[in-house]
């Protein structure tokens, strides 16, 4: 093929994003036409933890996480703001959003119409997977029940009104995270994927003749590692699998429905502390095994930055990632070809099998009455595959280059500790923002609004989104939506999945199980450990762990989810007496929620040991030592032996302490 040639036959390129957003909705704004003029080809949207839960940034429960991991988007001025100077009706917007997805979805809509944009054009995404949250992700609000009620709605909705939009996007991507293999990937979200169509089909909100266009609008968000021909051959039987459930299930038969239409973010949980520059070269691997194979190609793709395990990238590191698409899609021959896995033995062999195993478990998940049926068994199966995979790294038997081999290594020139961090102004600007909108808005149709949004709620085959949006149209906020569906929906605590995964570390630890043996039986009981995440954030994997690793380490764990208050970490620590109270924060809060907790534990009079475990900078760590704080353990700190043989040293000191 000649140069010529080959330039006229390329493929087109995927859509390429970063996701990002932070602080507030101008400087996100800001944010986003930089990058779109850096060549970016569409827009992912990240939220801050409250919007995520359904609160308004003045809320008790923000405190500490408004504008951190995301935009805080509270109203539609907010959303006015994100999108300035934004063609929004030429723009392909993901929205990285599952609890509150109407809601934003909402927002975006009742925007486009304030710019005369009529919302059938509208191109984009809306996460909207409250499934995944409960068993990785961790920001649902409501039980499954009124959980899947507001997905539906949504749908039916957008099929009807926005034709273009992706209403429900089945995220994959933080089962991985979570610790799922290759084979439960695939066979839970396509489980996910079916309970919603299944959902949608009973609701009766929309038409048998146009329930294949539902169909052809489900899209998925995927997760892809650095084994990146085992990557390529999961996506190949995604997308046959795909093709058989909506063929033989749902009766599609127009062949451009059935499509396997997915987007990319690779791997994070494989990006490491230690010698984070290795990072890039991981990044790159896992963009190959989305991308190689032509019949199996992500259609749009966000890489994360390469100092990710160390805090918020700045906008030079998400330039870098977005370089790395520019040039593997512009720069390399990968698009001048026909599928390059065509007729490979390896690769029809590999996903076959992959096939057949995760054809296997996606029928046990169906049997078992679907996905949203058996949510505790699928987060007991995730706990346990991530405790496989931890104790393999620590036993050196699966390798992390700079982590468990090859750890010399010269002093890198490279900015490690160069990462974003939010203006502490943030908070307070947006209260006042906020209390400035209240009163500047028609009280009266808001109160309407929101009284029509929870009679809607009451009656079980009501419409959500047309309330919704009158909500959004009238000036209501996230925190009052969020609050009014509590009302009636109550909230939901979602199963850790720790009870199950016993005996994962029995080999590894079994010298720290010996020694918290004879501690138990020198002072009368077992070390007992409190694992307490305060605050919004709901990235669980690391508390699991711990605790699973704890339990097998012979202490006695106390573990009661995510999202508690800094009042009932404290009040847990008191009833149950601990010895060690262990927090995990991911969000970057830890300098405002750690230090509540140890007041709050000194003001109950409770004299116990914490340590913080998380995405911690040096310098954070210090302030947080300075404070009290015992111990501050980041991603590095991958060896749970040392680490509870540490935790059994500050159990022995305060039990001698403590006479």
């Amino acid at each position: 093929m000649s140069d010529d040639e080959a330039t006229t036959s390329r493929s087109r390129p995927w859509v390429m994003r970063t996701y990002s957003g932070h602080s507030n909705a101008r400087a996100s704004n800001e944010l986003y036409r930089t990058n779109l003029a850096r060549g970016q080809t569409g827009l992912s949207i990240a939220f801050d933890l409250p919007t995520q839960t359904g609160y308004d940034p003045d809320a008790p429960q923000a405190s500490g996480e408004v504008g951190r991991v995301g935009v805080p988007v509270a109203h539609l001025g907010h959303m006015g703001q994100l999108f300035e100077d934004i063609p929004v009706a030429e723009m392909n917007t993901s929205m990285t959003i599952n609890a509150t997805a109407a809601w934003l979805l909402a927002l975006y809509v009742a925007h486009a119409e304030q710019r005369g944009v009529d919302p059938s054009v509208l191109q984009g995404t809306t996460q909207n997977d409250i499934l995944k949250e409960y068993l990785s992700r961790g920001t649902y609000i409501f039980s499954p029940e009124p959980s899947l009620r507001l997905t539906v709605d949504t749908i039916a909705y957008t099929v009807g009104n926005v034709p273009r939009w992706n209403p429900i996007n089945v995220c994959s991507y933080h089962l991985q995270e979570a610790g799922a293999t290759p084979v439960q990937e695939v066979a839970y979200a396509l489980a996910n994927a079916i309970a919603v169509l299944d959902g949608v089909r009973a609701s009766g909100k929309v038409a048998e003749d146009r329930f294949d266009q539902v169909v052809g609008r489900i899209s998925f968000f995927v997760n892809a590692g650095v084994r990146f021909i085992e990557e390529t051959a999961k996506m190949r039987a995604f997308s046959e699998m795909w093709d058989r459930i909506c063929k033989e299930r749902y009766g599609v038969l127009d062949e451009r429905l059935r499509r396997f239409r997915y987007g990319v973010q690779v791997n994070s949980l494989g990006l490491t502390e230690a010698q984070p520059e290795n990072n890039i070269a991981r990044i790159v691997l896992e963009t190959l095994g989305v991308t190689l194979s032509k019949d199996a190609r992500a259609r749009a793709i966000q890489l994360p930055a390469w100092n990710e395990a160390l805090g918020l990238p700045r906008p030079w590191d998400q330039q870098w990632s977005l370089r790395i698409q520019q040039i593997l899609a512009f720069e390399s021959d990968l698009l001048e070809y026909d599928d390059v896995f065509e007729g490979s033995t390896v690769m029809e062999r590999k996903t076959a099998d992959l096939l057949d195993a995760a054809t296997a478990e996606l029928d046990d998940v169906v049997s078992r009455g679907g996905a949203f049926s058996v949510v505790d068994e699928l987060k007991t199966r995730l706990v346990r595959s991530q405790a496989e995979r931890v104790a393999r790294i620590e036993s050196g038997r699966q390798l992390v280059v700079g982590v468990n081999c090859f750890t010399d290594s010269a002093e890198s020139p490279l900015p490690a500790d160069s990462v974003f961090k939010p203006e502490p102004t943030v908070a307070a600007e947006l209260r006042a923002d906020l209390a400035a909108w209240r009163q500047s808005r028609d009280v009266a149709a808001v109160r309407r609004a929101l009284d029509d949004l929870r009679r809607a709620a009451e009656r079980p085959d009501a419409d959500l989104m047309a309330p919704t949006l009158a909500l959004a149209r009238a000036g209501g906020t996230t925190g009052e939506w969020g609050g009014a569906l509590r009302e009636v929906f109550g909230e939901y605590r979602a199963p850790t999945g720790v009870a199950g995964a016993r005996g994962a570390h029995a080999g590894e630890l079994a010298d720290a199980a010996a020694r918290a043996l004879a501690l138990a039986r020198r002072t009368g009981s077992p070390p007992r450990l409190l694992v307490g995440k305060p605050g919004l954030d709901g990235h669980s994997n690391g508390a699991e762990q711990i605790a699973v690793a704890a339990r097998d380490a012979g202490f006695e764990v106390i573990y009661q989810g995510i999202r508690l208050s800094p009042e009932q970490i404290a009040a847990a620590a008191r009833d149950e007496d601990v010895d060690v109270v262990g927090l995990s924060i991911l969000s970057g809060s830890h300098l405002e929620l750690v230090p509540e907790v140890l007041d709050r534990l000194r003001a109950a009079g409770v004299d116990t040991t914490v340590v913080v475990g998380g995405i911690v900078p040096k310098e954070d760590a210090e302030v947080l030592l300075g404070k009290g704080v015992a111990a501050v353990y980041t991603p590095k700190d991958f060896k749970f032996a040392t680490i509870l043989g540490e935790l059994l040293d500050l159990v022995e000191e305060r039990r001698e302490r403590l006479g």
